[in-house]
């Protein structure tokens, strides 16, 4: 049988975005209702989780699925508050906000 290609990038994300929130697979697992090998068993690629269960989990480290699969943006809760800090500016500032973060991603590395 082939292995889904989707399980890898996805036991990743989980790990990332839950170590991310400092805290453990386990306290996760027990504060979804979950046994507490719950998290850990998706983590190990051991398990995939139920469509419900995975917007428990979106719902808990407070992402949509959207974000979650995003798997270029490495801190979906920071970019979260990012945006929702620059929607509050007005058209000048966020001009001048949009021209810096330009100016630093164009910066030599």
């Amino acid at each position: 049988m082939q292995e889904n290609p989707f399980i890898e990038p996805f036991a990743e994300r989980l790990t990332t975005l839950r170590e991310q929130k400092g805290i453990s697979a386990r306290e996760m697992s027990l504060d979804l209702g979950q046994a507490h090998s719950f998290i850990h068993g998706i983590e190990v690629k051991r398990n995939f989780p139920k469509m419900l269960n995975f917007f428990y989990i979106c719902e808990y480290l407070g992402i949509t699925p959207q974000e979650f699969f995003d798997y270029e943006d490495t801190d979906p809760t920071q970019t979260k508050e990012l945006y929702d800090e620059i929607r509050k500016l007005d058209g000048k500032s966020r001009e001048y906000f949009l021209g810096l973060i330009k100016d630093v991603n164009n910066r030599p590395k």
